[in-house]
């Protein structure tokens, strides 16, 4: 039996508000979080993702709180990011309410970290996100390299070698976020989804670069297991969730 595409709104945190740019940068502000997470909810999300984009300037308070409020208010999964540096961060964030945590520029800092968590918690509780981009570096064979700090200090580790390193050390699923495509509603990078799928197995959740509805299933043929995407739900027309899980199911592609 196929498992379903999961369909999941990512809310980008930034002191207590869902904030939005292009790229990065040029943060618009897109709302209440705990609010957007019911609508969401309610919508028929399969997931929800938290990042907190200041986490590396700023404390984490705010943002346990808001977890806290919205796993109050939803019945989903959630995944929540930014700031996770130690195994005692994973602790806190479930004790909010998180079901599962991401780790993103502490785990190229320290790649044991990937290990040290999933011993504790098992795979499942564990998503690497990992932001690249294109580069022409002849350090990065796939095209692909990682990047840190909000797509913004390039690192020369191959985003695909990395893939596979982190799943081998226990990352439990992978969430590949487009620098290149994010937020400019041209669609997630295709060529990059095929080349991660084709290196790793566990779980592939493509990010970055949704605009409208036919870019979900075209992620879906390239081997994503679940699509994320924040402007296209934040900003877009109601009713969006049901389109891209019509679109999905009317492509061939299980859904919930």
């Amino acid at each position: 039996m196929s498992v379903s595409v999961r369909v999941i709104p990512c809310l980008d945190v930034d002191a207590g508000r869902v904030v939005k740019g292009v790229n990065f940068a040029n943060l618009k502000d897109a709302g209440d979080p705990v609010e957007l997470a019911h609508r969401y909810d309610a919508a028929g999300a399969d997931e929800l993702v938290f990042l907190d984009v200041t986490a590396s300037t700023g404390g984490r308070g705010t943002m346990l709180e808001t977890v806290t409020s919205a796993a109050e208010q939803v019945f989903i999964p959630l995944a929540v990011g930014g700031g996770v540096r130690r195994v005692e961060d994973v602790t806190a964030l479930l004790r909010a309410g998180a079901d599962k945590a991401s780790v993103n520029t502490a785990a190229v800092v320290r790649p044991d970290l990937i290990g040290e968590i999933a011993d504790r918690f098992g795979s499942q509780v564990l998503v690497l996100s990992l932001d690249a981009r294109r580069t022409e570096d002849p350090g990065c064979p796939s095209g692909f390299e990682v990047t840190t700090h909000g797509g913004g200090v390039g690192t020369g580790r191959d985003a695909v070698a990395w893939c596979v390193e982190a799943a081998q050390r226990g990352a439990g699923e992978i969430l590949l976020n487009s620098i290149d495509a994010d937020g400019t509603g041209e669609g997630f990078d295709l060529e990059m989804i095929r080349a991660v799928r084709a290196a790793v197995r566990v779980p592939l959740i493509a990010s970055g670069g949704a605009g409208r509805v036919e870019h979900f299933p075209s992620a879906v043929d390239a081997g994503a297991d679940g699509v994320l995407a924040a402007s296209v739900f934040h900003f877009g027309p109601d009713g969006m969730l049901t389109e891209v899980k019509r679109a999905l199911r009317e492509a061939g592609h299980p859904v919930r």
